[in-house]
Order: structure tokens, then sequence, then C-alpha cells
């Protein structure tokens, strides 16, 4: 049945040659924490999709959180909730952060989390693009939400010309003049879903999907931010039994 409904799923991740597995780490966190020029400059522009993610939170509102692909816990320089658990099976990026003490629970994979653990925000800064299986993610991701509970989602406009233009003027060039290295191919590696595949998916699984762009539109928009409410439980459990 899932394969019916989500044909291209699971997808598959393009192998990254020697020359760029040498440096992934390094420009990897780089990017994440805005240590080079362009990155610092594009970091500004991502705390538009960190704020949309925390926005309706005040201070000592505590909500139970999980964060899928924390990376290197920078949300939670954004916003101060708790308990608050992570996904994120690249422990290099989060090892050794201060913010660690915020975290109760680790997981490497969404399927490591209790089922009979609920939460009222589940959240992905800049990772629904990243994701192979991403509808079995949303699918897990709507039976861990609990009554009132939202999923709040916030992705750059892959697929779009203006997204594509933005990283060819900025991250690209710097990351060729630094390494020699195409950025393109780095980032067909590391974006295997649109924007409008990620909100296919969450349309999919929740009743209600309320969208905002950082741009004019969808099509002249860097970013795009997704807030889900009311889910389909039955629809979710019946996609992962046909796992």
């Amino acid at each position: 049945m899932s394969r019916k409904i989500f044909p291209q799923y699971p997808k598959e991740r393009p192998a990254l040659p020697p020359a760029y597995q040498k440096i992934y780490v390094e420009h990897y966190r780089n990017n994440r924490e805005g240590l080079t020029a362009a990155s610092s400059v594009s970091r500004k522009l991502v705390a538009w999709l960190h704020r949309k993610v925390a926005a309706g939170l005040a201070p000592g509102d505590d909500k139970a959180t999980l964060e899928i692909g924390a990376g290197t816990l920078n949300q939670l320089r954004y916003e101060d909730t708790s308990p608050y658990d992570i996904v994120e099976p690249f422990n290099a990026l989060y090892e050794g952060s201060p913010l660690l003490t915020r975290v109760r629970h680790i997981y490497a994979d969404i399927e490591e989390v209790p089922a009979h653990h609920r939460y009222q925000r589940i959240t992905a800064i800049a990772t629904f693009e990243h994701v192979l299986a991403l509808p079995k993610v949303v699918a897990r991701a709507c039976l861990l939400l609990g009554q009132g509970g939202s999923l709040r989602v916030s992705i750059p406009n892959e697929g779009s010309p203006c997204w594509k233009l933005g990283w060819m003027l900025s991250t690209g060039l710097e990351f060729r003049l630094k390494y020699g290295l195409d950025y393109g191919l780095l980032m067909r590696h590391e974006h295997v879903n649109t924007a409008n595949e990620v909100e296919e998916v969450l349309r999919y699984f929740f009743q209600k999907v309320e969208v905002s762009h950082f741009g004019l539109n969808r099509l002249l928009a860097f970013y795009r931010y997704c807030e889900c409410s009311l889910p389909k439980p039955d629809l979710a459990e019946q996609y992962l039994e046909g796992e």
C-alpha cells in the first residue's frame, strides 16, 4: 500500500566521491554554525526558519518537544522549553555542545522513540529535504503527537529557481573557491526532496497544514514553513503497516 501512495519512496542518496567525503564533516559543521563568510550571511537568513518553529513559545512555556534532525542543537538558541528530546543519527554534530544539558533523550532514529511517548510539539528545521523515507518519518510523527499537538517544519524552498540561484551565488561559489569542487553535487547528495514533495507528504498525513514563505510566493521564496495539526493516525498506521 505504501508504495502505491508514494512510489518514489524510499529514495536513494547519490554517493559522494572521496574528495567530498574527506571534507564533509568539516563543511557541514561550518555551514550549520555560520563559520564561513557565506554561511554567516546564510545563517542570518536561516534564522527565519528557527524563529518560525519557535513562534508561540513564551518564556517558561514548557511543552514536550521532539526535534527531528537536531544537528548541532542550534534550535535551542531560539527556544527554551522542556522536556526536549532529539532525533539525530550524526552524533559528531552535537558531541561536546554545551546545549546538550538541555536535552533529555537522544535517539538515532525516530523508530527508537517509545510508542507511548507523546509530544505537544514535533519540530524539524532544514531536515525534511534530507530524509530518504520521508512518509515513514511523518507517519511516525503523527502517532507521537499528543492531543492538540503540532508538527512544525521549516525547509529551504528546494526545487525553486530562487533557492538554486541563492546557493549558487553564495555557498556554492565559496565552496568552489575553497575546495575546488562543485557544490551542486553535494546539494544533490543532501537534498533528496523538493519543498513541494515535503508539503505533499505533510498534507497527506495532516488535516490542517498552514504554509508561509520567506519571499513573495512558492516560486520566489528562499524558505518555506509548514505548521501541521489535526493528524490522521489511521492513515499513518495504514502506511506503516504497508512498509
